[in-house]
């Protein structure tokens, strides 16, 4: 089951353009990705894997390796492109905050991703301390630009989700949600509530250094 996801997720990266973004062809980048693949494999299965909103896992792409803005771009839903309001340069200066550990490689597995249901209406700023206490793990913006990648309907008309994970030095978290029916990578004050924003997280990030 989930040697058949992963190689969704590493083709669905190939066709959306990362090999080119990241100045490779499509087999040097399958190359650099496929040692990841045994980490999924060893994920147990839950029982809880199809409930709304839990995801197993995602491979995602280091912000370093490709364009944030063409990123969105490519992602796809109910045949709608997405979009930011953001441009590549700004989307990079979005960078983890201190309290997450990034795995060194190009690329890595996320792990246990929520969407952020139960955070619906909290401000992004009361939602860190839940996420915490929870044990969880606030996503980064690539994080999200990934989870979108591979799953495009977890972005939901009233249920978007804000990216805790990165910020810039100010008081913006940027966060995706739909906007004339497209997937839109877009920000919103760290201590505004929205009824239709939650804040999405994960368990763990995994690369083939840290299984």
């Amino acid at each position: 089951m989930h040697r058949a996801e992963f190689e969704r997720q590493l083709t669905t990266l190939i066709q959306k353009g990362y090999p080119e973004m990241a100045g490779m062809t499509a087999e040097e980048f399958r190359k650099s990705l496929v040692p990841l693949q045994p980490l999924a494999e060893a994920l147990p299965i839950q029982e809880d894997e199809q409930q709304e909103g839990l995801i197993p896992f995602v491979l995602v792409v280091k912000g370093d390796w490709f364009d944030g803005e063409k990123a969105m771009q490519a992602i796809e839903r109910k045949k709608k492109a997405g979009f930011s309001v953001m441009d590549a340069e700004e989307i990079r200066r979005f960078t983890p905050i201190e309290s997450i550990e990034i795995p060194t490689g190009m690329a890595y597995l996320m792990t246990g991703i929520d969407t952020g249901n139960e955070t619906l209406n909290i401000t992004p700023n009361d939602a860190m301390p839940i996420l915490l206490e929870q044990q969880r793990s606030p996503l980064t913006l690539e994080e999200g630009i990934a989870l979108i990648t591979h799953f495009p309907d977890r972005v939901k008309k009233n249920n978007g989700f804000s990216l805790l994970g990165s910020r810039c030095g100010d008081r913006r978290v940027t966060a995706m949600w739909i906007s004339e029916n497209k997937p839109k990578l877009g920000w919103c004050w760290a201590g505004n509530p929205h009824t239709w924003l939650g804040s999405a997280s994960c368990q763990a990030r995994l690369d083939e250094k840290k299984p």
